[in-house]
């Protein structure tokens, strides 16, 4: 990826986060923005985001898709681009992961440290 696609996916990833924030629906609660991947062309974004609780992610996934074009309106009042991106939510699984990851490593440590 270039230095110009990885500044353009910062910036849009730091305005998305905030103005998800700022959004009152109730289906979001506890939602993180993760991660960006625009298209070159500029005119296409996979915003990948995480919940707390995986069962959620389906009613956030619909949430962020209602609120898609106001915050593609924010998106161009605050980043000046030649396009504003469409943007598509992707549910990130590896944050949940991760966690699943982390909890069997303490088991097999803790395990360790009983049978010593």
């Amino acid at each position: 990826m270039s230095d110009r696609m990885r500044r353009v996916n910062s910036i849009v990833h730091e305005v998305l986060a905030e103005e998800v924030e700022i959004l009152k629906d109730p289906r979001l609660g506890m939602v993180t923005i993760t991660g960006v991947d625009t298209a070159p062309n500029l005119r296409h974004a996979k915003v990948y985001f995480s919940t707390l609780d995986p069962e959620t992610a389906e009613d956030a996934s619909d949430a962020l898709t209602a609120a898609a074009p106001r915050l593609r309106g924010a998106l161009g009042r605050q980043v000046r681009m030649k396009y504003t991106p469409a943007l598509e939510f992707v549910v990130d699984h590896g944050v949940a992961g991760g966690e699943r990851i982390e909890a069997i490593l303490k088991e097999i440590a803790r395990d360790r440290n009983e049978e010593e």
